[in-house]
């Protein structure tokens, strides 16, 4: 796919299977931005999947055998990392967003939050992580660098 002045588009598929709907199209633009702020190759593929609470916890479960609904789950693919578009085009993997759940946690919109989580998600996709605490430091202040960056554009 190709837009006007030569700038090609990531591969990505929005699929909501939720009752909640927003903005699929900024959702995508999101993380396209945020996959070529980390040097993705722009042909790249990415899936976002939104989901409702009871399909997330089926996840959950399945997947990191934990109960209960989340906000973001993450499942890479091909385990691209930052800086590899020279390496040319692979499957970032999947985000499967839970609106509902993340409605309840929202610091400030709804809409924000997904922002934040689509942002996160890109991140684990690439092999950020914060389980230490100097990695959650890396992976937030990137996190906030793109938001930043994205709302401001």
């Amino acid at each position: 796919m190709h837009m006007g002045g030569g700038i090609q588009i990531m591969a990505i598929e929005i699929s909501n299977e939720s009752k909640t709907t927003f903005d699929e199209s900024s959702l995508v633009s999101l993380a396209e931005f945020a996959l070529n702020e980390m040097k993705i190759h722009p042909e790249s593929d990415l899936s976002i999947t939104i989901v409702d609470e009871n399909r997330m916890s089926e996840l959950h479960i399945q997947w990191m055998d934990l109960e209960g609904p989340t906000d973001v789950m993450s499942f890479p693919m091909d385990e691209m990392q930052p800086h590899s578009s020279e390496q040319g085009p692979g499957m970032v993997g999947d985000i499967v967003l839970c609106p509902k759940f993340a409605a309840k946690q929202a610091k400030s919109s709804v809409a924000e939050e997904i922002s934040i989580l689509t942002i996160n998600g890109v991140l684990h996709l690439l092999g950020f992580d914060h389980a230490e605490t100097e990695e959650e430091k890396e992976m937030f202040a990137l996190q906030d660098k793109i938001l930043q960056e994205w709302n401001g554009k």
